[in-house]
């Protein structure tokens, strides 16, 4: 298994002429240096993250398929939902896989090229995430605070054009800061002090000056994820307010228990990015940076289902439905 993650590079970019013509070393492949380099304790790390990884694809995945299967649940709120879930599997996928098999490999690398496109996927998703997080909002605003108008609101079309409008657009925010990563020369040191390819790093192994994308990148993920946490709590606020309005404490209280749980996700994902790129480029431990990486990248994609869909009774029922179904055939 180490040979065949060994060999799971991306192709890498073509050395700069005017670097070949300076007798500058180009690098063609960066080294990953993880969390450790002590071998028992990168196994027990493997074990703990592929059980994390491989729980996380099937708890999504269930979501997805329970959520295409049953009719009952093709509502705004369900197909939010499905997408949320549909993103997690690939999310994590763009990172865990990697770091699975350098926790194998005896030599942690990834070309420059793949490097860049990990980059490219990683915050497009986290982007969309953000974005898809900020619908959910709305959705659950419409529905507890104009229930009455909630179906003419909050209708297919509309909850179609939403999710669309947010996967376009986050797929869209990081593309320029990429395009200019990718331009960027690296010609030494190689080695990345984490275990995937985040800004900072790159930022930090280019041999020119990198002011101009370290503003874009920062500027452009400052304004993604301040503007859409802004909204999301700004929706969960009107919700607690209108819920702590109802006269009747059976009324608020199952609602009010989960938003409870939804602020509690929402405050993990975003307390956690926010640290990390809501901030202009500053020197600070890249053994803090890993730890907090950690929760974005592999604990909320986990968490997520759990308290957003497997918690609900409507996703209790298909399941029960679809274990009914599955015996009698």
């Amino acid at each position: 298994m180490s040979n065949f993650c060994d060999s799971m590079h991306l192709s890498g970019f073509r050395n700069n002429g005017d670097m070949e013509q300076n007798n500058q070393t180009v690098v063609r492949e960066f080294m990953l240096l993880g969390f450790t380099s002590q071998w028992v304790v990168k196994m027990s790390l493997f074990l703990v993250f592929l059980i994390i990884y491989t729980t996380s694809l099937i708890a999504n995945s269930l979501i997805v398929a329970l959520t295409l299967l049953d009719p009952q649940l093709h509502t705004p709120m369900y197909f939010f939902l499905c997408n949320l879930s549909f993103l997690e599997v690939f999310y994590t996928s763009v990172t865990v896989p990697k770091m699975l098999c350098n926790f194998l490999s005896r030599r942690p690398s990834i070309t420059v090229g793949g490097c860049i496109a990990q980059y490219y996927f990683f915050f497009s998703l986290g982007a969309t995430e953000c974005f898809l997080l900020a619908a959910m909002a709305y959705d659950r605003y419409l529905a507890i605070c104009n229930p009455l108008q909630y179906s003419g609101l909050m209708n297919h079309r509309l909850s179609l054009n939403l999710a669309i409008a947010c996967w376009v657009c986050g797929f869209l925010s990081p593309l320029l800061p990429t395009l200019m990563i990718s331009k960027l020369p690296f010609c030494g040191p190689d080695q990345i002090d984490h275990f995937f390819c985040d800004a900072d790093p790159l930022f930090q192994l280019s041999c020119v000056d990198t002011y101009i994308q370290q503003v874009a990148g920062y500027t452009l993920t400052s304004v993604v994820i301040l503007c859409s946490f802004t909204f999301t709590i700004a929706s969960y606020v009107h919700i607690v307010a209108a819920l702590l309005k109802m006269s009747s404490g059976k009324e608020w209280k199952k609602p009010f228990s989960t938003c409870a749980s939804h602020l509690t996700v929402v405050s993990i994902y975003y307390g956690t990015i926010i640290f990390m790129y809501v901030r202009p480029g500053v020197n600070q431990s890249f053994n803090l940076g890993k730890v907090v990486s950690v929760f974005y990248t592999v604990v909320t994609p986990l968490i997520n289902p759990m308290i957003y869909s497997l918690r609900n009774r409507e996703m209790k029922k298909a399941l029960r439905k679809a274990l009914i179904t599955i015996r009698q055939h």
